[in-house]
């Protein structure tokens, strides 16, 4: 179904992920470390990666960040630690979920496989229903069928929630979302993070759009909601 890096240094823990992801009916491919996972990824089409943090050479928030500037693939997170601040630092690194060891395989496997439902479902819908259209405020235009945004005509490169956060504010310019409107529609109601994550990404998705970021109002006690200049 899916193309699935998973890196992992610890030998018994890649084979387990593995042994779920296959059941899946996905494809793995293995790293053990993020020099040998920059390179996989580099060379091989994929569809979602599965990242330590803890690990030789160069750590799994580093990949993160490196693994954002050559694709939008989904990326999960996995770590021995629970401080909220490594999470939210994984999440400004462009990660899109995260398990703290020890967790279940078929809990990341169902994680797994509800990242890849949104992406594809996000992609099917627009090309089927947006096939040759392009939503489009200010500077900023979005190709929905190809899934890609434009600042002034400069393609940019965001992970897959800060588009699919893009998307759903200029399809809903002038609105208000509470944070947790936005976590429950972004993330969906059994996401394990909080509010905190919303912020961490509009944060980075504002300084992406560079000037175009103020189009993203903050509203105390309210929220935030897309602002289109007159």
């Amino acid at each position: 179904m899916a193309n699935i890096l998973i890196v992992e240094d610890e030998k018994n823990m890649q084979d387990i992920i593995c042994e779920y992801m296959r059941r899946g009916g996905h494809t793995c491919f293995t790293a053990d470390d993020g020099v040998d996972a920059l390179l996989l990824l580099k060379n091989n089409p994929m569809d979602l990666m599965v990242l330590d943090i803890m690990m030789p050479h160069l750590d799994g928030f580093s990949v993160c960040k490196m693994a954002r500037e050559m694709s939008s693939l989904p990326i999960i997170l996995l770590t021995a630690k629970s401080d909220e601040e490594d999470k939210l630092k994984g999440y400004a690194y462009g990660a899109d979920d995260y398990m703290t060891k020890p967790f279940s395989p078929k809990i990341l496997l169902a994680k797994a496989n509800a990242l890849l439902r949104r992406t594809s479902v996000d992609f099917t819908n627009t090309v089927s229903d947006t096939l040759g259209n392009t939503l489009s405020a200010g500077k900023i235009m979005i190709s929905p069928a190809a899934h890609k945004v434009f600042v002034d005509g400069t393609e940019l490169t965001l992970t897959h929630k800060e588009y699919e956060l893009l998307y759903f504010f200029l399809s809903n310019p002038e609105q208000i979302f509470s944070r947790e409107q936005l976590l429950n529609r972004i993330w969906g109601y059994d996401f394990a993070g909080n509010t905190r994550t919303v912020d961490t990404h509009i944060k980075t998705l504002r300084q992406k759009l560079g000037s175009e970021g103020k189009s993203i109002v903050t509203l105390i006690r309210s929220g935030y909601k897309f602002e289109v200049a007159k």
